[in-house]
């Protein structure tokens, strides 16, 4: 018999997420090219037409005959695979269901004023600006918060917090961050002092574009990225959109610093390659999707901090740098290496290095969850960043809005709940590295040599493949052999920093 006909329901839900991915397919495409490429006149009608198609996509996740076929596919004899397959369309369609479509369309054309307004506002520090724009952001994430809380029965936040990291609590991100406050900040003056008499060369600019964007490219091949499902190209803020058949990264560039562009490309492929390697067999359904995206940020920051601040890379990097920028004294690897794990508090937190950035996270996590439970309003953001940017970072960031709570477009696209995740992936990938150098003592000198092999297919086996099949705890446990353990993460910055 075939499976045709014992699972009648399971197929049809099947297909109709067929569906709903190509649609989302147009969606992430339309969304890509509103950062990166279209006209500043196309904002208004690019910002209708994503709504509209946000409305679209909502009405097909919530056709009523869908609760049917839910409640149908799960009396049919489904296997472990498709059982787990049924449950990640159950928690789509649960979360779609908890919103009504006026606010899907609503938020998405608040977000999308709000991120455009945002790419001229940040240039000329124009917080009151901003805040006319964020506070209809804020308001309708704050619906979509108190609606999800009232379906799930978690609170406001651990409601948009479960849409990026299934499963993750705001109780658990208290206890895993109470214990960073407790030892990064004394980790960050020991890092300082041990590389206060270091010999750093700082290379000189201009860098141009041109060179810089044929360096990233080069570092991407590197790095494997498949150009026949990817591409690379600039925007206001570097992100990987797309979708795994057709992933698109962007970065920005600065002509006196060509660093800060490298790295961001490199983090960025970390994400295109996970995109580009989740099981395409199951291209379509929900369980095909990555799981989180603590997971998907374990990835750019394996690229970024695990492997491309690695000393072993740098000797990597060199000869692509000056293929593209020329010859100077400061594009030795050892100063490469040097510059890319130099330890100092800033003010941008992509610029950031891997000790002090858990600061940067720390801080809007604490901001965006009052802001959302509605303990804080949008305009005490500014105080409470410069009080928590100089209690952890020892920096003052009075006045300085472009480069403090304007810095990022997070809250202007409506993105609560994210940020935990960007420290949350920085545990898993020390976790990652950990297990690969258990399995592999070699790995080390691996890396110097150029044989990246080993860790793409580590990470390819325990994590790229296998999407949303697992619920996050067991992915990491099978990945790894033990469930998240942030003191993988505490080794990792001693061994690198003051080892």
């Amino acid at each position: 018999m075939s499976i045709l006909a014992t699972t009648p329901a399971y197929e049809a839900l099947c297909q109709r997420h067929q569906r709903l991915h190509r649609l989302n397919h147009l969606q992430s495409i339309a969304s890509w090219d509103q950062s990166a490429f279209m006209p500043a006149r196309g904002a208004q009608a690019r910002a209708e037409a994503l709504a509209e198609m946000g409305g679209l996509i909502h009405q097909l996740a919530t056709d009523p005959e869908l609760r049917q076929l839910l409640d149908g596919a799960e009396q049919e004899p489904l296997d472990d695979f498709q059982r787990a397959s049924l449950r990640e369309m159950r928690r789509v369609w649960r979360a779609a269901n908890a919103l009504p479509q006026s606010l899907v369309e609503a938020k998405s054309l608040a977000n999308s004023h709000c991120e455009h307004a945002w790419r001229s506002q940040r240039g000329a520090n124009d917080w009151a600006g901003y805040v006319e724009n964020l506070r209809p952001v804020v308001r309708h994430a704050r619906e979509e918060a108190r609606l999800l809380s009232e379906d799930t029965g978690l609170s406001r936040y651990d409601a948009l917090l479960d849409q990026y990291e299934p499963g993750m609590r705001a109780a658990e991100v208290d206890r895993v961050f109470g214990e960073l406050r407790q030892w990064l900040p004394g980790l960050i003056q020991q890092v300082m002092a041990r590389q206060a008499d270091d010999s750093v060369i700082h290379p000189q600019g201009p860098f141009p574009a041109t060179a810089q964007r044929a360096l990233g490219l080069d570092a991407m091949k590197l790095l494997g990225f498949d150009f026949e499902a990817g591409r690379l190209d600039e925007s206001a803020h570097p992100f990987c959109g797309g979708v795994p058949e057709d992933v698109r990264m962007t970065t920005r560039y600065r002509d006196d610093s060509f660093l800060q562009s490298l790295t961001g490309t490199i983090h960025e492929t970390g994400h295109g390659r996970y995109e580009q390697n989740l099981p395409r067999e199951w291209l379509g359904l929900p369980i095909a999707n990555a799981r989180s995206m603590g997971l998907h940020e374990s990835q750019s920051l394996s690229f970024e901090m695990q492997l491309a601040a690695h000393p072993g890379f740098a000797g990597l990097l060199q000869p692509l740098v000056e293929r593209h920028l020329g010859h100077q004294r400061g594009f030795s690897a050892e100063n490469l290496n040097r510059l890319m794990t130099r330890v100092a508090p800033g003010y941008i937190r992509v610029d950031a290095d891997e000790v002090t950035y858990p600061a940067h996270v720390i801080l809007r996590y604490e901001i965006e969850r009052p802001l959302i439970e509605g303990q804080i309003e949008v305009e005490d953001i500014p105080a409470l960043w410069d009080a928590k940017m100089q209690e952890l970072l020892g920096l003052d960031t009075r006045g300085n809005y472009k480069d403090g709570p304007m810095q990022d477009v997070h809250w202007g696209a409506g993105l609560f709940g994210y940020f935990p995740c960007y420290t949350l992936g920085a545990m898993y990938a020390a976790q990652w590295f950990a297990a690969m150098r258990r399995e592999r003592p070699t790995l080390d000198a691996d890396i110097a040599r150029g044989e990246l092999a080993p860790v793409f297919d580590w990470l390819r086996d325990r994590v790229w493949s296998q999407g949303s099949r697992w619920e996050t705890p067991e992915l990491v446990r099978r990945a790894s052999g033990e469930a998240l353990n942030p003191a993988h993460f505490r080794r990792h910055l001693e061994s690198r920093y003051l080892g």
